[in-house]
């Protein structure tokens, strides 16, 4: 056995010998050879190499792409598609699966519905409610950082408002940064304001439930209108002497029918008039008069949809009623123009959270609420009117088709003597 193995060490010593005299003799070839001939072997290698790489990679990727497509298959998922390579490129034109739910596009619905909603443009109607002197319009211009009450639109500024209880709405078309809104403000100058306030609201309930009467005519029709004009009262601003007491039995009325209707948004008119002290008492005292006489006012508990909107609508809720100042009039502070009221102790600007609350009530019904007080009218309080009306014409409509029989003396139970004037009264009524 040692002579065996001696005999193998001999044989292959010299054969590795003459390998690495081989290996010599090809270096010093190699040596003798020019830089860019050396340069152009070692770019050609590196290629071989990078291509051979790329092929293993590409067998490995499809046979992971067949894999998961014959899954796919077996679960009856997707629809296995062959690739398909072309001429020029091989497989890179291919469809992988991979690639079927990947980019859609769905993301640019946002995009058209902006673009198709900025064309049509935005509705919005508010209504204030308070007795005269109060800041109503004042308080609207300087919500709007515009001219659109009633007392502005007048042709002499200082013209004084009628004390009376009629209704007057006007319209204005506001654009900024390219987005239309037809605002309506509905003014109540001299609310309340009279010897005799029995039945004082009835003008102002009438008004929102004649608007929800004339949108209800426009979708019965059988050839309706591509775009129903909205006169619906989508808010009610109320406006709360700063007295420091309790609620008025006139308010707590108001506030009670009207709340069933429409959204009310209340608030302490001319807060400056009081201490920050006396405002933190009243505000506590107005939500416990709310509380105590079940008065509903925006937002409500139960219209938060997610946990967001209840966090957000509780630190509203907490700030009910706001304490507002209103004013047209700019005023140099610190070398910068601000809205504010000039007094002897200083300037109250209104844009200031530290002197009252009307950021909270700008950004309540523009910047945050705005669509949600939309929402809430069409959803709730004109989807309650709709409904008690339906029923209110069903039940007409039967009693007429009930009283058309016959009675037993052979007479219709019909009003005239044709049997049309009910029907025709049924349908007038809608």
């Amino acid at each position: 056995m040692r002579e065996d193995t001696t005999k193998v060490l001999e044989q292959e010593i010299p054969a590795s010998m003459e390998e690495r005299g081989m290996e010599e003799v090809k270096s010093a070839a190699v040596e003798d050879k020019p830089a860019a001939e050396k340069a152009v072997e070692e770019r050609v290698a590196q290629e071989k190499t990078e291509d051979s790489t790329a092929q293993n990679k590409g067998t490995e990727e499809r046979e992971m792409e067949r894999e998961v497509n014959v899954e796919r298959e077996m679960e009856g998922e997707v629809e296995v598609v062959t690739p398909c390579p072309t001429e020029s490129h091989g497989l890179q034109g291919t469809i992988k699966g991979h690639d079927l739910f990947g980019y859609v596009g769905i993301e640019a619905v946002l995009d058209q519905m902006r673009r198709k909603t900025m064309k049509a443009g935005f509705e919005f109607n508010i209504m204030v409610v308070g007795q005269s002197g109060l800041g109503k319009s004042t308080l609207v211009n300087t919500l709007f950082k515009s001219k659109v009450s009633r007392k502005s639109c007048s042709p002499n500024y200082e013209e004084k408002i009628s004390k009376t209880v009629k209704l007057q709405s006007v319209s204005h078309v506001i654009e900024e940064k390219g987005v239309k809104m037809k605002l309506t403000v509905i003014d109540t100058p001299g609310f309340g304001d009279q010897i005799n306030n029995e039945n004082c609201w009835e003008p102002i309930v009438s008004y929102v439930n004649d608007q929800y009467e004339r949108y209800l005519k426009e979708e019965l029709y059988v050839n309706r209108k591509p775009r129903i004009p909205d006169t619906r009262v989508h808010c009610c601003v109320y406006f709360l002497p700063a007295t420091g007491h309790w609620l008025r039995p006139i308010d707590v009325e108001f506030m009670k029918r009207l709340g069933k209707i429409v959204s009310i948004v209340p608030v302490i008119a001319k807060a400056d008039t009081l201490t920050m002290e006396e405002r933190l008492e009243f505000k506590q005292r107005v939500r416990q008069d709310l509380k105590a006489n079940g008065i509903r006012v925006y937002p409500q508990t139960e219209y938060d949809e997610d946990p967001e909107d209840r966090i957000l609508n509780d630190k509203i809720r907490e700030n009910i009623p706001f304490a507002v100042v209103g004013t047209d009039k700019e005023h140099q502070v610190n070398g910068n123009k601000v809205l504010g009221r000039k007094t002897k102790w200083g300037i109250i600007e209104v844009e200031n959270v530290a002197h009252c609350e009307f950021t909270n009530l700008r950004d309540l019904l523009i910047r945050s609420h705005l669509q949600d007080l939309k929402d809430v009218t069409h959803n709730i309080h004109y989807e309650t009117f709709r409904v008690r009306r339906l029923n209110e014409s069903n039940l007409t409509v039967h009693g007429l088709a009930l009283s058309c029989f016959p009675m037993e003396n052979g007479t219709h139970g019909t009003n005239g003597t044709n049997g049309t004037s009910d029907r025709s009264e049924s349908e007038s009524h809608l």
